[in-house]
């Protein structure tokens, strides 16, 4: 396959390690089979990803690696060290017990020896025979965040993870782990877009020394939750318009110029190379201010982790009154 790389700034974490400053994201419902998604993936890697954003929950572990592995094979990069990959924890994992043989597991799916980023998916745990998709109360147990920490360490320690981080973690939360940790938290993760554009939390993370990874950049319109906000914004339409670029480009720019970290995802060859194209100019300070003012709403209120008896009793708990 033909190399047309295009260059992605790097970004450097409180870890040492430098992370691309644009990741390609791997969650697909349905998820396609393995073949179909590795020849995906390779062909971003072509394009000039080099940062991919997997995790347990998704089912695609197994394509990233085979994908890394391809193109190592076939010269698109020369060794495995160019390829960022992040993966998460899942919620059936997060007890301090379960913690490294959860990232054991995923190194053995993903063929590799280490990830460059271990995240907590999120600040919920449920049981193992839990069905994530349909959750009852009976489902829910305790979160213990100091504990799963500590087990997050420990992979930092054993070198299964070169860094190691957060997602989906309210300002409050950061600032809990923060008080016991003895490793920081590198990254978090969390849904971040023109729509929903996480200003405190971005002040708080640069306070803190933690980069932002912004999930869902495009504000998501999947059947299982999301909206339309971001794409069918008036005002990013109207910027694109004028500046010859699309929507998307717009919203990704946007993202990136707030310090974060944006992670887009489509299989689509022409979109999957557009994406790449948000380096090389930037937004007006007048264009930015017109996107402050955007109408915000959270795509993705975490209601499925919500029950009366549970951990977390209203949408407010789980994030701190931050929504």
């Amino acid at each position: 396959m033909e190399k047309t790389e295009c260059a992605v700034p790097e970004v450097m974490l409180n870890s040492g390690h430098k992370m691309p400053g644009l990741g390609f994201g791997t969650a697909a419902h349905p998820m396609p089979p393995v073949h179909q998604l590795t020849t995906v993936l390779v062909e971003a890697i072509a394009a000039g990803y080099r940062h991919f954003d997997t995790a347990a929950m998704y089912g695609s572990e197994e394509a990233v690696g085979t994908a890394v592995a391809a193109a190592v094979e076939c010269g698109l990069v020369k060794d495995r060290k160019e390829i960022f990959i992040t993966s998460k924890l899942f919620i059936t994992d997060t007890h301090r017990d379960l913690v490294v043989p959860a990232l054991e597991k995923t190194l053995r799916k993903l063929g590799q020896d280490y990830v460059d980023l271990y995240l907590i998916h999120w600040p919920v745990r449920i049981k193992q025979t839990a069905d994530d998709y349909k959750l009852s109360e009976e489902d829910m147990l305790f979160f213990d965040m100091k504990e799963v920490w500590e087990a997050m360490e420990e992979c930092s320690k054993l070198g299964l993870a070169k860094s190691i981080g957060v997602s989906n973690f309210s300002c409050e939360k950061l600032s809990k782990l923060l008080q016991n940790a003895t490793i920081p938290p590198a990254v978090n993760q969390v849904e971040m877009n023109v729509a929903w554009q996480q200003r405190r939390m971005l002040e708080v993370c640069e306070e803190k020394r933690i980069h932002v990874c912004a999930w869902s950049p495009l504000g998501a319109n999947g059947a299982l939750w999301g909206s339309q906000a971001v794409m069918q914004s008036p005002i990013l339409k109207e910027i694109a318009a004028a500046r010859n670029k699309t929507k998307t480009q717009v919203a990704l720019r946007w993202v990136y110029e707030q310090g974060a970290v944006p992670l887009v995802k489509s299989f689509n060859s022409e979109r999957m190379r557009q994406n790449l194209q948000i380096f090389n100019w930037e937004l007006t300070e007048e264009e930015a201010c017109k996107i402050g003012k955007i109408p915000q709403v959270r795509g993705f209120t975490g209601q499925r982790f919500i029950f009366p008896k549970g951990q977390y009793k209203s949408v407010e708990a789980l994030w701190d009154g931050e929504v």
